[in-house]
């Protein structure tokens, strides 16, 4: 298919991961959405085998907290109210955006907070807790983040760079005008800054001031000598989306010029998938430790009405986070609900996936624009314990052969073509912990590239059985 509407490249965000060469991954499945009615959410997978996630609850009223081993258990973990807003003056209205960070032995949320007498008197504040399990022990409220500006400032977030802590946030300056822009300072201890924050974006392109001037919700990941910072943009409806900053990581972070601006968002909404609004990430890590996990809320709806931030049904989604050639981050589209898609890489030609171009499938390196090499492994079509390969992009078309010839096409409720987007998995025919795919109406004809092309046919040599073999990203 042609490269409409998909997005690809680039993007990032919150995570604590150091900075390592992009490298494949094992396959990562989880089934969307994760949890509903929670926004802004943060995920960390700690050291003692648990994920921790917090979020914006949609009465603005509380701190949630709760964990599970797995990152699909989140979705049916128990769930804690650790603090709640205070009946009056400070702390009192609009609680927003929590994040949980483990410091220096101690954990801590940072969260946004309005006065009863000001709901919209938002301000920064920390909460701390020394217990091994942060749902066990007391909350210590650390007070307000003060910044050299005082007005309306959210979204703190916090990490490491050769060895200097930051935090970076999103605050109003009335001489820039209206909204909001990210700024980044040292920290002296987990809830003071210290020295003279640096403004490191304002709003300018289009898709950042749509319906409000916004830059927030900022997000930190740091590879492959550069530093990106994710970051939302524009209001909270489906206009809401992530642009990306990045820096050199030998580059002097505090200094504006260091950052560079993409000029087009990396993650926006999708009409194919029903995914709006995407935006407020985090990054965490998957079980095994080999995929960075992109961790953002959205809604399966574009129409709102009244003001979007009454509407309570923003949700917790998550979906693997990839990596071009150049070692800058790619997250695609907002997949549709239900299972995540896969990447399916050639065994003898490691560069290479299987991607669909004008409807024809083939093999290729460097798909940037990664939905088009997305497939989402599906009950096969024709039953029988078979499998279907679904596009990410447009759900609802499958690789299927005709005439032999791989193509992706829309299922047209055929027996025919049941029959020929439906294949049994096989292990592997050139490497067990492979996979290849044989043809259900065409028993003894796989799956295979030539000249980089995808056809189903026999295979009996030792290179028809390396084309004819993938691995699973």
């Amino acid at each position: 298919m042609r490269r409409v509407a998909t997005i690809a490249v680039l993007v990032v965000a919150a995570s604590l991961l150091v900075a390592t060469p992009a490298t494949a991954a094992p396959a990562v499945q989880y089934t969307n959405s994760l949890v509903a009615q929670r926004a802004d959410p943060h995920i960390v997978k700690h050291t003692d085998g648990y994920y921790y996630m917090t979020a914006t609850a949609p009465e603005y009223d509380r701190v949630v907290l709760r964990r599970a081993t797995t990152l699909q258990g989140l979705a049916t973990a128990s769930e804690s109210v650790i603090w709640r807003r205070h009946t009056s003056g400070e702390m009192a209205a609009h609680i927003w955006a929590p994040e949980i960070h483990y410091i220096n032995g101690r954990w801590y949320i940072y969260f946004a907070a309005g006065r009863s007498d000001d709901v919209w008197a938002i301000r920064m504040y920390v909460l701390e807790n020394a217990s091994a399990n942060p749902l066990t022990g007391s909350w210590t409220e650390r007070g307000r983040i003060v910044t050299p500006l005082n007005t309306f400032s959210l979204d703190a977030t916090t990490f490491v760079h050769n060895g200097t802590r930051y935090l970076a946030w999103a605050q109003n300056d009335p001489a820039v005008g209206s909204g909001t822009n990210l700024y980044l300072a040292p920290m002296s201890n987990p809830w003071t800054i210290s020295g003279t924050p640096a403004r490191i974006s304002v709003p300018t392109y289009s898709w950042e001031t749509v319906g409000h001037r916004v830059n927030e919700g900022a997000a930190v990941i740091q590879r492959n000598g550069r530093v990106f910072m994710a970051f939302s943009a524009s209001a909270t409806d489906a206009n809401y989306c992530i642009g990306l900053l990045t820096a050199s990581a030998t580059s002097n972070l505090m200094n504006p010029s260091s950052w560079t601006k993409s000029p087009q968002p990396v993650f926006r909404s999708n009409d194919a998938t029903s995914q709006y609004g995407p935006g407020h990430n985090s990054f965490t890590v998957s079980e095994d430790g080999q995929s960075d996990i992109l961790v953002y809320h959205d809604r399966s709806y574009r129409n709102i009405n009244g003001d979007p931030l009454n509407d309570p049904n923003r949700r917790t989604r998550v979906q693997k986070l990839y990596w071009n050639a150049d070692g800058t981050p790619n997250f695609g589209i907002p997949v549709a609900d239900g299972i995540t898609p896969v990447r399916l890489r050639s065994h003898n030609f490691a560069d290479r996936y299987i991607r669909h171009w004008d409807y024809r499938a083939r093999v290729e390196a460097n798909v940037t624009n990664l939905a088009d090499s997305q497939f989402r492994i599906v009950t096969g079509l024709n039953g029988g314990g078979s499998v279907s390969l679904e596009s990410t992009n447009f759900p609802g078309y499958y690789l299927r052969h005709r005439n032999f010839e791989m193509w992706v096409e829309r299922n047209d409720g055929t027996a025919t073509f049941r029959a020929d987007a439906s294949f049994q998995r096989r292990a592997g025919l050139a490497d067990s912990a492979g996979v290849s795919f044989e043809s259900v109406n065409f028993p003894g004809r796989y799956i295979r590239h030539s000249s980089n092309l995808l056809y189903v046919q026999a295979v009996s040599t030792a290179t028809d059985r390396a084309d004819a073999t993938y691995h699973l990203e």
